[in-house]
């Protein structure tokens, strides 16, 4: 199949994967995103196809899905660190606050580290990067794997098939 076929699909793959991993609460699914995102490369792929497509090019337009959504992941969590790391901050001190409050014997410098929950990180080069690389090798595996199972579940009867 042609690589050009395979933009579309990939892209809109890598939308399901990377939207909702930069979200905060539903990130933690991160691989869920990953392989939902292989499975909607390969179903627009293989809507976008008169034939029934092959297992190794849902694999590939996974692939490439999974790519995709790593960096469009990584570009929209900067996007909104601002307005999430605030509130991300806040339910991190609540929930602490709740697990010391109910163990009677907290070491002293526990405290302490709570109290610089709520400083703001500073952007970090290092840590963006690290993220990106990490959703990189994440959205290959998975997405691939993503990508198969769409491939599978989607692929169309060919007409000698049918008969």
């Amino acid at each position: 199949m042609k690589s050009n076929a395979m933009l579309m699909p990939a892209v809109w793959g890598g939308l399901v994967f990377g939207v909702p991993s930069s979200l905060p609460f539903v990130q933690f699914c991160c691989c869920l995103w990953v392989v939902l995102g292989g499975m909607m490369a390969a179903y627009v792929l293989q809507a976008n196809s008169s034939e029934p497509i092959l297992v190794g090019d849902g694999a590939l337009v996974g692939f490439l899905a999974g790519l995709v959504g790593a960096v469009v992941a990584v570009i929209l969590s900067q996007v909104l660190s601002p307005w999430v790391e605030p509130i991300q901050r806040a339910f991190t001190r609540q929930m602490l606050q709740r697990a010391i409050d109910m163990s009677p014997n907290v070491p002293p410098g526990v405290r302490e580290a709570m109290d610089n929950i709520d400083q703001p990180t500073t952007f970090s080069i290092v840590r963006t990067l690290f993220n990106l690389v990490l959703l990189l090798v994440i959205g290959a595996i998975f997405g691939t794997l993503g990508g198969l199972l769409g491939a599978v579940m989607f692929k169309k009867k060919s007409v000698a098939q049918a008969t």
